[in-house]
């Protein structure tokens, strides 16, 4: 094998494994708008855990908060607020 295909190769096996740990980078950056606060909140761990939690103490039924209803979501931002 010549050495342009050997280092061609190389690059190439390098740049697929490195595409998943790139691209889940983009997962961090979701961000939802809050109407009663007018402002954003990052969507990660963090704020999982927060709605978690809040799921937890409201006894609800656990859906992903982008499924979740306008007006249980401003209850959502409303509780978080008072938590900080």
């Amino acid at each position: 094998m010549s050495r342009f295909k050997q280092c061609f190769c190389t690059l190439l096996l390098a740049g697929g494994l490195m595409a998943p740990a790139i691209s889940s980078g983009c997962a961090a950056r979701v961000r939802y708008y809050d109407p009663v606060y007018s402002d954003y909140h990052p969507w990660g761990p963090p704020e999982r855990a927060y709605y978690d939690r809040w799921v937890v103490e409201t006894h609800r039924s656990h859906v992903e908060y982008p499924k979740l209803r306008a007006e249980e979501q401003r209850e959502y931002w409303t509780w978080r607020h008072k938590q900080k």
